[in-house]
């Protein structure tokens, strides 16, 4: 059986799978990966492959799939990719009509990251059906919630899942990623006492209380600039994105939250992040009123290039025998990689696509780059 690429990301960017990421807004019928679930399924059924579902949470599962070569392998790898996609607000074309406009396929997750899944399951696919002699044994893993909280690949490896490598999908423009910052995001509150605003001082105003932390805590990601950079991946960053607060102008608020995002650098931990921040606005002197830290609602590793030196290689002499060179990079965003590597696996990142493309209002993907990737996938595994 052998699959289209160009077919099999139509038909998925047909599906939604609309990560809420904590909003209550998304339309049932767009949101999660269910419909991306079982159509992936059922190709996999008709493959005759060794598969399981693994449940996440409610409604959103894991695929994992096996091929196992004929004779020894001489290696295995994890193909990982996510099945969800980034919300679909201000996109000026029809997110899920997986339109086709020359060598360009439109949509919502076309770039981030059905591309991908594409790719590997169509590499997968032609493996299963050539048995190529020497072959290495692959781990097909589709997971959930990479969008928002990384809960599908924490599962898959805490389901005991492992390979000597890894390759996961992002859009990397066929280059091979080896190192990655980490991330780390959580909300800090202050409480006041509400009143009406014609006599503000029979209150406590919290967005005032906010505002004297904020100071602090501008103070403290300028500080962390300056601290020593990594190599490939440059400074660690800290950046508040979001606040809320107050009922209505008239009334002196009781409550304000901010949400902020931390990237982290080889050598740091989301715990320890998260601590020394608190640590230092509970030092500060003017900090005199009680904040709360709420505890982070996503962490995702760094991804260090130790250990994966042997996988690079091997992915870039498939790269340059398709597409003639290739480059190593590091990028300042996360990707299910970390979490894998962290769990013992050597883990890259790897796919057809531009991240400049991802999460965009006409989101789109070269389809030719699609096949140089599926051609990629399936010499690395065969050790071409």
């Amino acid at each position: 059986m052998t699959l289209d690429p160009r077919a099999l990301l139509a038909d998925l960017v047909k599906l939604p799978s609309v990560n809420p990421m904590g909003r209550t807004d998304v339309p049932a019928n767009l949101a999660y990966e269910g419909r991306v679930t079982d159509y992936l399924e059922g190709h996999l059924r008709a493959l005759g492959v060794p598969y399981e579902r693994q449940q996440v949470a409610s409604g959103r599962d894991n695929l994992v799939a096996r091929y196992v070569p004929p004779g020894a392998p001489p290696f295995s790898v994890i193909w990982e990719a996510h099945q969800d996609t980034v919300p679909v607000d201000g996109m000026v074309i029809d997110p899920f009509a997986a339109r086709v406009d020359g060598d360009r396929l439109y949509g919502r997750g076309a770039c981030d990251v059905k591309a991908g899944i594409a790719t590997m399951l169509t590499a997968f696919a032609r493996l299963v059906h050539e048995k190529p002699a020497g072959s290495a044994a692959v781990v097909l893993a589709f997971t959930v919630d990479e969008e928002h909280t990384f809960l599908g690949v924490q599962h898959l490896m805490a389901s005991g899942v492992r390979a000597d490598c890894a390759v996961v999908a992002e859009p990397t423009g066929l280059e091979v990623v080896r190192a990655h910052k980490g991330v780390v995001r959580w909300a800090i509150e202050t409480p006041g006492v509400a009143c009406h605003s014609s006599r503000p001082e029979r209150g406590v105003n919290a967005i005032y209380r906010m505002g004297r932390l904020l100071t602090r805590i501008d103070e403290y990601a300028t500080a962390l600039r300056g601290r020593p950079a990594d190599p490939l991946l440059g400074p660690p960053t800290l950046s508040v994105g979001m606040i809320q607060g107050g009922a209505s102008p008239n009334t002196v608020p009781d409550y304000c939250r901010i949400e902020i995002d931390r990237r982290l650098i080889p050598g740091e931990s989301p715990a320890a992040a998260v601590a020394d921040v608190t640590a230092f606005l509970r030092a500060a002197p003017e900090i005199d009123f009680p904040f709360t830290v709420v505890e982070p609602k996503l962490a995702c590793p760094p991804l260090p290039p130790d250990g994966s030196e042997e996988l690079t290689a091997r992915l870039g002499r498939a790269i340059d025998a398709v597409a003639g060179s290739h480059r190593v990079a590091a990028v300042p965003y996360g990707t299910d990689a970390s979490t894998i590597a962290a769990a013992g696996v050597p883990a890259v990142v790897f796919g057809p696509g531009d991240i400049a493309q991802a999460h965009t209002k006409d989101e789109w993907i070269d389809l030719p780059e699609v096949e140089r990737a599926v051609e990629v996938l399936y010499r690395f595994a065969c050790g071409k």
